[in-house]
């Protein structure tokens, strides 16, 4: 454990935890790679889930959304980026403290950003109608669906709010500034992330794409453990105002409800137990441009109308 955690931490070498830990660099090299197996292994399921329905009202609470971002760590061969260097990209959603609530890595550095959003799972719960559902309502309209705070690369989805890239009026000014300064919480954590397992900084061409995500995965699981016992809410709690990015009135539900929240029943049926109208039904609406420029506009003129009002 020792040499695992100087690798991962400090970056270290095999042959430079040899006089510490008394073990040969092969030894070394596959200790680290079991100590990440079994982190990946025991933790994984509680350290990188998705947000509950309880984490989901606390997020709210707290006024923050996650970010969608990309991050680089290296690998070789048909991985070279568009950096021109080997890289694979780490797709991953972050909240206000830091937490990281999705993680998908593996994907070469060659692919844009809509291609790793096609072959991510982010939305696979969402698809299947088992994800919670936040219902909010903003500039006298309600909604249904939980968003995530995106860069302009990104589709139009319903599920995706993104700056306005050449904003023209005020009120589109200063929607834009809060998007963007929202945005930076993800920056921050893999600033952080970085900082902490320095292993993620530099290339690492002895190690397979395996052992590579294994890396990446405990270093986030590990992660999300220090966030969890030295995040203290009542250091980063703010004057109370109303959040111009989401609307306080908002609330959360375990599954799909109806127009009045009342929970709608999994009725499977035709094949494999799908119900297909309903499977299609919820990626038009994941997809759907219309609601994803309609949400944008009715937030631009909800945080206008506050800013009037203060």
């Amino acid at each position: 454990m020792t040499a695992a955690l100087r690798m991962l931490a400090y970056d270290a070498s095999a042959d430079q935890c040899a006089e510490i830990c008394r073990m040969g660099e092969s030894t070394t090299l596959e200790c680290m790679k079991f100590f990440c197996q079994q982190v990946e292994g025991l933790f994984g399921e509680e350290y990188l889930r998705a947000p509950t329905p309880t984490d989901l009202r606390r997020l709210l609470a707290r006024g923050n959304k996650g970010n969608f971002q990309n991050c680089p760590s290296g690998w070789g061969g048909a991985y070279s980026g568009r950096k021109g260097r080997p890289t694979i990209i780490l797709e991953s959603v972050a909240s206000y403290d830091t937490w990281i609530w999705h993680a998908f890595f593996g994907v070469p550095g060659a692919q844009n950003d809509i291609n790793v959003l096609g072959q991510s799972p982010v939305f696979d719960k969402v698809i299947a109608g088992n994800s919670p559902t936040v219902v909010f309502h903003v500039n006298g309209k309600r909604y249904n669906n939980a968003y995530y705070l995106a860069d302009g690369i990104y589709p139009r989805y319903s599920t995706f709010v993104k700056t306005i890239s050449n904003p023209t009026t005020q009120s589109q000014k200063l929607f834009a500034k809060k998007q963007e300064a929202y945005r930076k919480d993800v920056e921050r954590c893999f600033g952080i992330l970085q900082s902490q397992w320095a292993i993620l900084r530099h290339g690492a061409p002895m190690h397979k794409r395996s052992t590579l995500r294994s890396i990446m995965m405990t270093c986030i699981i590990l992660h999300n453990m220090i966030v969890e016992d030295e995040f203290v809410e009542e250091e980063f709690v703010e004057p109370v105002e109303e959040d111009l990015m989401n609307p306080l009135a908002s609330q959360v539900y375990d599954g799909p409800v109806d127009w009045n929240g009342v929970r709608i029943p999994f009725t499977p049926v035709q094949r494999n137990g799908i119900n297909q109208q309903a499977f299609w039904d919820r990626i038009e609406n994941l997809e759907s441009a219309y609601i994803h420029t309609m949400l944008q506009n009715d937030l631009v003129e909800h945080n206008w109308a506050i800013e009037a009002n203060q």
